[in-house]
């Protein structure tokens, strides 16, 4: 995920994805779950399939990708002290309403912390698309799980656009997801952040030159954090993807969720998601943030948010997401 608008230099692109969701505390535990894992090549994946308890029928699920950084199935990042639980209350929140999902551990984080490659291969977005596709295939062998939607936020929209692209699912949800390809992103950010001219024109040339498929050596100590040597295979990849583009390639229902008051992503992020191709639902989210609680723009009140897992969800997002995984899959 990015981190929010404006920030200090060198930590835009990989700083943890702040997370999405929380949910409302229930009385009664109407879900059941338990740990799945898959090869990842270096080491076992590892993913929490979550079960509402009363089923009569085979039942719709969501597989959750998460955004950038190293965030874990919960939600979690342990590394800057972030904890809301946030894909965990999304996952009960969910199940209460009849509804499966499985959330996982990326490479190299929480559970799947042996997995940092594939085999030795770098890490690139095909890395992510490929891992998806292989926590979907488990999703869907699991007894009672009927119809599978793709649920991404932030990055994750991204990813989960491109496992669509590749299989067949009932519907995309995408939240707070990137409008642009990344090097506009970029740029757009440390322009926002009001980063010293120099370091816009280097940022512009390494951009280019990873565009172009190259690595770079020669990066300014204030941008290692950014293009450091271990992250540079991947910011080729997913450089040369534009989320609208990708998310026109599909015809399959399409939902894209965006806050109003989200630091991160933008309602112009989203409208241009929505362009890509007729038939896509947009649905802003008034007053949300880029972790879907009610929060201002004022950048101090809004952040407080991102530490603060008791707080509420706004109270449309999970009734959004549900209804329309319920209408996919009917």
């Amino acid at each position: 995920m990015l981190s929010p608008r404006p920030r200090s230099l060198g930590v835009i692109l990989l700083s943890p994805l702040m997370l999405l969701f929380g949910a409302c505390g229930n009385a009664q535990q109407h879900w059941s779950e338990r740990d799945v894992t898959i090869s990842g090549a270096d080491g076992p994946l590892v993913g929490t399939l979550t079960m509402p308890k009363a089923i009569s029928n085979p039942v719709p699920a969501a597989l959750i990708f998460a955004g950038s950084g190293p965030t874990d199935r919960d939600g979690n990042d342990t590394k800057l002290g972030l904890r809301d639980d946030a894909y965990k209350l999304l996952a009960h929140s969910l199940a209460d309403r009849g509804i499966a999902s499985l959330r996982f551990d990326k490479r190299g984080v929480g559970a799947s912390n042996a997995a940092t490659h594939n085999g030795g291969e770098p890490l690139t977005v095909d890395t992510y698309v490929q891992d998806g596709m292989a926590w979907l295939a488990l999703l869907r062998q699991q007894p009672d799980i009927g119809r599978v939607l793709l649920l991404g936020h932030s990055e994750g929209a991204l990813i989960a656009t491109l496992v669509a692209e590749r299989t067949e699912a009932a519907g995309l949800i995408l939240v707070a997801g990137m409008g642009e390809p990344m090097d506009l992103i970029i740029e757009r950010e440390l322009h926002q952040a009001a980063a010293p001219k120099a370091l816009q024109v280097k940022t512009e040339e390494i951009l280019n030159q990873l565009k172009a498929g190259k690595q770079v050596a020669d990066v300014p100590p204030a941008l290692m954090q950014l293009f450091r040597p271990s992250v540079q295979p991947y910011l080729i990849s997913i450089l040369a993807k534009d989320p609208k583009a990708e998310l026109a390639k599909l015809t399959l229902p399409t939902l894209v969720l965006q806050g109003t008051t989200d630091l991160q992503a933008s309602v112009e992020d989203a409208q241009r998601l929505a362009s890509a191709r007729p038939n896509i639902r947009l649905k802003l989210l008034e007053g949300v943030n880029h972790v879907l609680r009610i929060a201002p723009l004022d950048r101090k009140a809004n952040l407080r948010t991102y530490r603060q897992p008791g707080l509420p969800l706004a109270p449309t997002v999970v009734e959004d997401i549900a209804t329309f995984i319920t209408g996919s899959t009917k």
